[in-house]
């Protein structure tokens, strides 16, 4: 089996689901919201299917109510971005997440070298694991040269933080994809769910979305609430 025999369908499934998360993105704060509550429902019935058989445990009870928290707040957070910050705002968490991930894989398969925390997560390499901290850098890199070339004065306070930003958030989201498969691996299963071709369920196509968001949250608690 080659190494590349998963690309095709994650591809597919990526291109799918990038076209209809832009699309009720752009459609406004309620239809994004709408979207959120489904991937949370959705998220929170995988975990359920999960961890039900393991909850004899108190250990496992705690992990449950956690990781059901972390997926609510992450959602909740990004509905908020949605609706304070515009489709903008979202567009560059979802796009952190994206450059992350397609930089890892990438450079996970190309390089190599040690893994990151094999027993968590065996497929995950550091080459990779860096890869998607500079993919991130560079995106923020680009937002703060457009946001320079437009001159948009409102938004430069914070500027040139953009690039550490952008790498601190695809760490959390890399942290979100550690969290969802220590899950799985306690609870002995490949995936979520196998609800989306090439990625398997909602959790784990999000979870790192999730973990940025759960991040978000704790910031935004720190600096709203």
């Amino acid at each position: 089996m080659s190494q590349w025999d998963d690309l095709k369908p994650r591809v597919i499934s990526a291109l799918v689901m990038a076209v209809a998360g832009i699309v009720v993105t752009l459609f406004g704060s309620i239809p994004f919201d709408i979207l959120m509550l489904m991937v949370a429902l959705i998220g929170l019935r995988e975990l359920w299917m999960m961890i039900r058989k393991r909850l004899g445990s108190p250990i496992d009870i705690m992990i449950f109510f956690a990781y059901a928290f972390m997926i609510i707040a992450g959602c909740l957070a990004f509905a908020i971005v949605r609706a304070q910050g515009g489709a903008s705002a979202v567009f560059f968490l979802a796009g952190v997440v994206v450059v992350s991930d397609i930089a890892g894989y990438f450079a996970g398969r190309l390089i190599g070298g040690p893994k990151f925390w094999p027993r968590v997560s065996p497929k995950k390499t550091w080459s990779g694991t860096i890869a998607g901290w500079l993919g991130a850098a560079v995106l923020g890199g680009c937002v703060t040269l457009y946001m320079i070339s437009t001159q948009d004065i409102h938004a430069m306070s914070g500027i040139w933080f953009m690039p550490l930003v952008a790498a601190l958030l695809a760490f959390a989201g890399q942290l979100g994809d550690i969290v969802e498969s220590a899950i799985k691996r306690r609870c002995g299963v490949k995936d979520s769910a196998d609800l989306i071709p090439g990625h398997g369920g909602v959790l784990d196509r999000f979870d790192a979305m999730i973990g940025v968001g759960f991040v978000v949250a704790v910031l935004l608690l720190i600096t709203q609430g």
